[in-house]
């Protein structure tokens, strides 16, 4: 079983904000694989198959409801509950160092400066998983970037965004049904330069 979780923080009012991106990108697949998501644990979690008839693959689809920063202990508890290993994981979660909509899959690596990737390297003991990271831009000079990824996403950045979320979708399943190298290189652009 693949696992794919996406990074955000609990609560309608962080929704909406740039942080939210990666549990954003869970809840399109969601709705557009039918895998409906429920409280297991410390995450919401729903489990499916996609791809071909003759090859499907069994996913799960999981947001942590944990705080940002502690992702990692509903990551470990998410991967126990289902006999998973942290190769079998992918991270989706907004990255401040890429243009707003821009998508790159890394295969592991550091956490990057994001507290949430930091956290599950730390719990899992290794950053030997899967990360699809989504642009979101840098905040204007001067202001404070923990502020800005708990922002709302503006109106000038919320088409590309969402052109992002679709997307990271479509890369997700590609990297799951092709393999992550077939996703890397179709998907490592700005979603509307894909169209």
């Amino acid at each position: 079983m693949r696992v794919i979780v996406g990074l955000g923080n609990p609560g309608d009012r962080y929704a909406h904000t740039r942080h939210n991106i990666g549990a954003r990108v869970i809840e399109r697949a969601s709705a557009q694989w039918s895998i409906s998501l429920k409280s297991a644990g410390s995450t919401r979690l729903g489990t499916g198959r996609i791809g071909p008839v003759d090859k499907p693959v069994d996913i799960a689809l999981a947001i942590p409801l944990t705080w940002m920063n502690q992702s990692g202990t509903a990551v470990v508890e998410l991967l126990a509950r289902l006999g998973c290993a942290p190769q079998d994981l992918t991270v989706v979660h907004d990255d401040l160092d890429m243009e707003p909509g821009r998508l790159r899959l890394k295969r592991s690596g550091g956490a990057g400066g994001h507290n949430g990737v930091s956290s599950i390297i730390t719990e899992l003991g290794t950053d030997q998983f899967v990360r699809l990271k989504i642009g979101i831009g840098r905040p204007a000079p001067g202001a404070d970037s923990a502020d800005y990824v708990l922002e709302p996403i503006t109106k000038d950045d919320a088409t590309v965004i969402e052109t992002g979320v679709d997307q990271a979708v479509q890369a997700l399943e590609c990297a799951l049904v092709e393999g992550v190298d077939a996703a890397m290189n179709k998907f490592h652009v700005r979603g509307e330069e894909q169209l």
